[in-house]
């Protein structure tokens, strides 16, 4: 493996990739060890929605109203809209294509922060997961990260996501077009020098879908590469102390990794 993760002082990594289909790693670092992972969490938000809609309980077409207590800016779209009242669909849209902070507080209200943690565990994810909603500034009590995740548990969401093994077909391509919508590709996706707003699909042999999480002290990545015969199942996940000023090293070990996986896919370099 060419990415050294032990090499920044004070900065914690826990990373895999592996081929979808076969199962070979491409590389690993403590793909064991749970970090903060920011945002990241709000994909086990998502896929309880869909089960759920799988399970005739709830539709995608069903309206939810933003209330005041959910509003959050920053990340997200939602804050800078005047409408207060959206599909599901549209409230999940924000969430898998800006990492909406009041879709998430909304949808998770919805739902029921409760039953996606619960869901989170029966589906095996013991040491992943998303902790509380959004909040800002974090009241006395409330959970220190918004979520948490290792490695190993995201690549296997990534991989059975991209097997289909525990949503419909139909719910399944809906979860990717929402994570193939996300703006975010500083991380380890950089390295495949997409469109930001625009690269669901093939482009130049690539299509990509992913998830990352951002706050001063975490950069965290996990998604699918795919190439016309290769798909690849990668997460990338840093945390640091604060104080420490590991931004910048961290976004180039993780572009790192993003041209590892274009490596071993066998794509001409960027």
């Amino acid at each position: 493996m060419s990415v050294d993760f032990e090499s920044l002082d004070g900065v914690r990594f826990s990373a895999l990739a592996v081929d979808v289909d076969s199962g070979a790693e491409l590389f690993s670092h403590q793909p064991g060890l749970a970090l903060d992972t920011a945002s990241v969490g709000k994909i086990f938000l998502l896929h309880r929605l869909l089960t759920e809609v799988d399970a005739g309980t709830r539709s995608l077409e069903d309206r939810a109203i933003r209330r005041p207590v959910e509003w959050m800016d920053n990340s997200g779209l939602w804050y800078l809209l005047q409408q207060d009242s959206l599909s599901l669909y549209d409230v999940a849209a924000l969430i898998g294509a800006v990492s909406d902070n009041a879709a998430t507080n909304t949808l998770a209200r919805v739902v029921g922060l409760d039953t996606v943690q619960q869901h989170t565990k029966a589906l095996g994810y013991l040491d992943s997961g998303l902790d509380d909603v959004v909040r800002w500034p974090l009241p006395p009590g409330a959970p220190r990260t918004l979520s948490h995740a290792t490695a190993a548990d995201l690549v296997r969401f990534v991989r059975r996501t991209a097997m289909g093994e525990d949503l419909s077909a139909s719910s399944t391509d809906t979860l990717q077009r929402w994570l193939g919508a996300g703006m975010d590709l500083s991380m380890v996706a950089s390295a495949f020098n997409l469109d930001p707003l625009a690269h669901y699909y093939f482009d130049r042999d690539v299509w990509l879908w992913n998830k990352t999480g951002t706050i001063s002290t975490v950069r965290a990545d996990m998604g699918l590469v795919m190439t016309p015969t290769r798909r690849v199942a990668y997460a990338v996940l840093a945390e640091w102390e604060r104080g420490v000023d590991a931004r910048d090293g961290v976004l180039a070990l993780m572009r790192a990794a993003g041209e590892e996986i274009r490596s071993e896919l066998g794509l001409a370099s960027a």
